[in-house]
């Protein structure tokens, strides 16, 4: 296949997110995977957007990709959250001296040729996020031919439908003393079940089902990364990479809202006022102050990734967690607003005002959650250590 390299065109972004828009509504009805958004994003390039120059990638940056995420999120956050996690991604092994060169490369030319897709798989159903500490019940053990055999349950597996490759968080004893890290597992290799359990109120076209994995053999190289807990420490760049592209998925979506609304306002004119209630002031001091918030979300996603692409030091972990808080709490309270002016007409599903609710809902699930950015800011801001 013809490598593509992607253009930012703001025009052809729009194109797309508007073709996504039109799918979106379906496939949200019926909680289906939209392939056919996946295979426009291959056939443009964007699934190798920020995959290394000498990989057949693109090389761009975050801010080039919130750019990606934020439009196309407008269209359906679904679609743009699967592309979110691929840029996070290769993101991380671009920037990792850990893993073997011939199985980056391989990832990389994957993408940039066919298109594959890729996405880290580290939920599961005793643990929960391993954010918030703790080992999972994922075991690697090595085979006597020296590769390895992955036993685990994981869910949340968001684009599992489409993925190519899953990064497999999981735990080894290597000469006596417990390591925990990812293994590299191509998605068609015997032993591994997907179960449709999801079936969520908003995202629902993520199809982030479970993934059950049975004696799943990967060669010895595919352990990528594999440390003792003590040495995973928070990485900052990885940090921003997440929160930039989670809040730029959300923002897409209270942007979407906003943008019904207003044509909503314009064209809705009670036989009572005999004009449209945009002329209202209540209309439009709401609209004022819904621009006011998504203001600040663009200024702050644009101003954090151009600071994370141009200093090779840049926020801390605890900066780019409020990042996030400060975007999605925006977000929220967009929509909120938005269904506040339009009553039954909001919550009915034949307009798409609800969709974008039941979606902006889910930003409260992603890592870093609330309640841990507002403490480890707290922490930071107090000089004051984790217990």
């Amino acid at each position: 296949m013809t490598v593509v390299t992607p253009t930012l065109d703001t025009s052809l972004l729009a194109e797309l997110s508007r073709a996504f828009a039109a799918r979106a509504d379906a496939h949200d009805r019926d909680g289906s995977f939209a392939f056919e958004n996946i295979e426009q994003l291959r056939d443009a390039g964007f699934l190798s957007l920020v995959a290394p120059r000498d990989h057949g990638g693109a090389g761009r940056g975050l801010s080039a990709a919130a750019k990606v995420i934020g439009l196309l999120a407008e269209g359906d956050p679904s679609t743009a959250l699967v592309l979110a996690m691929q840029y996070i991604s290769h993101a991380g092994i671009a920037r990792s001296t850990r893993w073997p060169p011939r199985v980056r490369q391989q990832v990389f030319s994957d993408a940039a040729r066919q298109g594959g897709l890729i996405n880290a798989l580290r939920v599961e159903p005793a643990l929960g996020s391993p954010a918030r500490g703790g080992l999972p019940a994922t075991t690697a053990q090595r085979t006597d031919g020296g590769a390895w055999r992955i036993v685990g349950h994981k869910i949340y597996a968001t684009g599992i439908p489409a993925l190519r490759w899953l990064l497999v968080w999981a735990r080894t004893d290597i000469d006596g003393q417990a390591h925990v890290g990812s293994w590299l597992v191509p998605a068609d290799s015997a032993g591994i079940e997907v179960i449709e359990t999801w079936d969520h109120v908003g995202m629902r076209a993520t199809c982030s089902h479970d993934a059950v994995l049975t004696d799943v053999v990967v060669p010895a190289d595919h352990a990528v990364d594999v440390r003792r807990p003590s040495e995973w420490t928070p990485d900052p760049v990885s940090a921003l990479w997440n929160t930039v592209l989670i809040a730029a998925v959300y923002d897409g979506i209270a942007r979407a809202a906003r943008d019904w609304l207003v044509g909503w306002l314009n064209d809705r004119v009670p036989a009572n006022l005999g004009a449209s209630l945009a002329t209202l002031p209540r209309s439009q001091e709401a609209v004022g102050d819904i621009d006011a918030r998504l203001l600040v979300n663009r200024r702050l996603i644009s101003d954090t990734a151009r600071r994370t692409d141009q200093d090779p030091q840049p926020a801390s972990a605890a900066e780019a967690g409020l990042v996030k808080y400060v975007v999605t709490q925006n977000a929220h309270a967009v929509v909120e607003r938005a269904l506040s002016l339009t009553g039954n007409h909001g919550l009915s599903r034949r307009n798409p005002l609800e969709r974008h609710h039941r979606n902006v809902l889910c930003s409260r699930v992603h890592t870093p959650q609330d309640d841990s950015s507002l403490i480890a800011a707290g922490r930071e801001a107090l000089g004051v250590r984790a217990a």
